[in-house]
């Protein structure tokens, strides 16, 4: 398998430290809001990316996290909970929006049971404790209102601008305490930050003087993913806009003094998702959550479907139109998926219904199940071997309409199911069911009537089943069904 990784700035092949199992860190949401689809994009590529590691033949552990403490979650805490003391605010704040993004998470195909999520307000300790080793190392600093890594101590030692490659040279001796800052802004950055008025607090006593207040953003994921996967890990994602400040400043911070030199051996980011070719924004009114999709009739599916059409080294561009194409092409794979529940083994013994079933435990890659045909085997081969070479998933895709255009038989047409729910997470298996007895026994009715030409019943029996979003078609192999929602 073979990854980009922005360390060495090149396509590396990958093997798992230990060789077994792939230890993934990604950057998780902030939890105040509703993801917007561009963190969407990064969720589906870091998805893809672990369910390609297992088709690689690891097994995986890959952790994310949640920020529910920074300067956006006590923002809108405070305006949204204003009766409420900050603590509580902010944590029924917090609380609102994991459930939410862990519902449309779900909603885009992602797998979140696959997936170990992490709290930084769960990890307040080990980050203090963390902070706490920095300042005795003499790499941190107390100032008046917080605790701050510095970068020029740091580079002492150590290279700062690994990913970024920033030159030290424009480091400024300068402090910077937001959260997020411009980039070109090499500062000193805040490890800790002690308490503003009307701000929740965690008591932090440095030499005995209390220094409550809360953690800065980077400290929370150096502490998350070292604390669950150990140091170094193996890949950590994200989008190309955390690499600097956040990524650098994650190694900086892991990296210092006495601990390890490597934080993670990859780094795997995925580009900008454009809005009709331009970087969304809310000032440009072209800033869209799942919840927008939706409202305009398409599905998190849907979504997931154009984000993978493009390679997740280049920039993707959602527009409605490209959205509608993916919608059609999901519907496409669909209407084959479908026609398991009416082939008999061989496609030209069509049935109405049947009782295949698919095993989504199946693994599909070079030479296949018995049961399929060469074809479909080839094809799937060239899926796999395109998503393991760095992610290419429109290739795969394209591997997979072959698939299905040379699928001649139930089990053909289970085995690419298998692959596209594994590898893809596109759900076909779950999102074609089988038509009802009732239904199956209106299309005997009127193929019952056809045969008596009676074709005003067979008119009747045939927009009676479109009233349930069920539309057929006749064809010279008999009467095939279609779901039209």
């Amino acid at each position: 398998m073979r990854l980009h990784n922005t360390l060495t700035k090149q396509i590396d092949e990958f093997q798992s430290l230990d060789g077994v199992t792939a230890k993934i860190y990604s950057c998780g949401p902030t939890v105040y809001n509703h993801a917007h689809i561009g963190n969407l994009s990064a969720y589906i590529y870091a998805d893809t990316l672990r369910r390609t590691v297992q088709l690689a033949g690891y097994q995986t552990k890959h952790v994310m996290n949640f920020t529910d403490v920074d300067d956006k979650t006590i923002r809108d805490s405070k305006v949204d909970y204003p009766d409420d003391e900050p603590m509580g605010a902010l944590q029924k704040l917090t609380a609102k929006y994991e459930k939410i993004f862990l519902d449309e998470m779900k909603l885009v195909g992602n797998d979140v049971e696959a997936i170990h999520f992490v709290k930084a307000t769960d990890n307040i300790a080990k980050m203090q404790k963390l902070i706490m080793h920095l300042l005795e190392q003499g790499i941190a600093y107390l100032a008046e209102d917080g605790i701050y890594f510095s970068i020029s101590e740091y580079t002492k030692t150590r290279k700062y601008g690994q990913l970024s490659y920033i030159n030290p040279a424009d480091i400024s001796h300068e402090r910077i305490d937001n959260d997020e800052y411009d980039k070109g802004e090499v500062r000193d950055f805040a490890l800790w930050k002690k308490q503003k008025p009307g701000e929740p607090a965690w008591e932090f006593k440095v030499n005995g003087v209390s220094y409550a207040g809360r953690p800065g953003w980077h400290i929370e994921c150096s502490v998350m993913s070292t604390d669950n996967l150990g140091q170094p890990f193996d890949i950590h994602t994200g989008g190309v806009d955390l690499i600097f400040p956040h990524h650098e400043n994650e190694i900086a911070q892991s990296t210092a003094g006495d601990q390890p030199e490597q934080y993670a051996q990859f780094f795997v980011h995925n580009e900008h998702l454009l809005v009709e070719g331009k970087k969304m924004s809310k000032s440009a009114h072209n800033f869209y959550t799942l919840p927008d999709i939706n409202e305009r009739g398409y599905s998190g599916l849907n979504f997931r479907m154009l984000i993978l059409q493009s390679h997740y080294r280049s920039a993707s561009n959602f527009s409605w139109s490209n959205l509608a194409a993916a919608k059609n092409r999901l519907a496409n794979w669909r209407h084959v998926a479908e026609l398991r529940w009416q082939l008999a083994d061989d496609i030209s013994s069509p049935i109405s219904g049947g009782d295949s079933t698919v095993n989504p435990q199946s693994s599909p890659i070079r030479g296949g199940g018995s049961e399929a045909t060469g074809g479909v085997n080839d094809a799937l081969a060239n899926a796999a071997d395109a998503l393991q070479n760095d992610l290419d998933t429109p290739n795969a895709l394209k591997f997979i309409d072959q698939a299905f255009d040379v699928a001649n038989s139930k089990s053909d047409i289970n085995t690419v199911i298998n692959f596209v729910d594994k590898y893809l997470g596109l759900k076909l298996a779950n999102s074609t069911p089988d038509i009802t007895a009732e239904q199956k026994q209106l299309i005997a009715e009127r193929l019952a009537a056809r045969r008596n030409k009676d074709w005003a019943m067979s008119d009747q029996l045939r927009d009676q089943l479109l009233e349930q979003n069920i539309s057929l078609k006749d064809t010279k192999n008999g009467t095939e069904w279609r779901r039209t929602n």
